[in-house]
């Protein structure tokens, strides 16, 4: 099959009815992402944007194409990668975000679970694998601490602005884990950029999610065309609900191209009358007894965890 403008078609949009080659393909992410930056209001002419860079195809695609805004901006960024420690996963993935800083020419560090938290992710799940009382899957133990370090690094290195790969995939399927949890604290400080209810001294970074109109197919295509080096095996301790919401929507999308879509763009909608709805709760973002981090509870999930 052939794109509108004639050249053969890489990939053909099943929720656009588009057949697409690599150049207009490429073009629309690009703008897509552009729109979403700009619609979002997620960048200001003083910000210091810190960008974490797992190696995987989309915080590697996300830094390749907000440079492109960045650069003529004169902005200021930088890139980093927590270490959890994981044997034979997470040394691969530091060796191609490095190649990749270097061949866009952005400043890069590393930090790790071991220097922070005590420990490597490794020697914590040994623990837990042990004590039959911890009954936390090992997503949860590994996704307090890439949070907690996460906003923690990029407030050290002075950022304004902290920039996530989540795609369309990731937002959704958070989008129905909360709603199946009921949480709905957690979902009020979902959207474009997370900068609602938190605390005004600048301990919480906010962070900037410019991919979360790209599915997680186009993304990982995108990534292929402009010939970026992405870590592509999956973290070996992977497991949880995610994984089942995951299935769950990749099936609804098979029948129903667009519904993921849908899904962002109504969740969007009601987004202000969940906040609404939390304010009334009057439970508010605030800093853990122990560590001083952002926290909802008087004691943080990382202290909790990883103490």
């Amino acid at each position: 099959m052939k794109c509108g403008c004639g050249k053969k078609a890489v990939i053909f949009r099943r929720y656009e009815g588009l057949h697409l080659c690599k150049n207009c393909f490429c073009k629309s992410i690009e703008k897509r992402v552009k729109r979403t930056v700009r619609q979002n209001n997620m960048i200001k002419k003083d910000d210091r944007i810190a960008f974490g860079l797992s190696g995987g195809k989309d915080s590697s695609v996300v830094l390749y194409i907000m440079l492109q805004i960045l650069k003529p901006m004169k902005a200021d960024f930088f890139a980093f990668t927590i270490d959890e420690g994981i044997k034979g996963y997470r040394d691969g993935s530091i060796r191609i975000a490095k190649k990749l800083c270097k061949k866009l020419d952005v400043k890069y560090h590393i930090y790790s679970y071991k220097e922070h938290l005590g420990t490597t992710l490794d020697k914590k799940m040994e623990e837990v694998r042990k004590n039959p009382d911890l009954l936390q899957t090992n997503c949860s133990y590994c996704g307090v601490a890439r949070r907690y370090l996460l906003n923690k690094v990029a407030r050290d290195l002075k950022a304004t602005k902290l920039c996530v790969g989540h795609n369309l995939d990731d937002e959704t399927q958070t989008i129905i884990m909360n709603y199946v949890r009921g949480d709905m604290a957690k979902a009020s400080r979902m959207g474009a950029i997370t900068d609602y209810s938190i605390p005004k001294d600048g301990t919480f970074v906010p962070r900037i999610k410019p991919l979360r109109g790209i599915p997680e197919k186009e993304v990982t295509l995108y990534a292929l065309l402009k010939g970026l080096d992405v870590q592509e095996d999956e973290c070996p301790y992977a497991s949880g609900i995610r994984f089942d919401v995951r299935d769950f929507l990749n099936s609804m999308e098979h029948k129903y191209p667009g519904i993921k879509f849908s899904v962002l763009e109504s969740f969007d909608k009601m987004l202000p009358i969940v906040r609404t709805f939390v304010d009334k709760q009057k439970k508010k973002i605030r800093h853990c007894k122990k560590c001083g981090e952002p926290s909802s509870e008087e004691i943080c999930n990382a202290c909790k965890m990883w103490s």
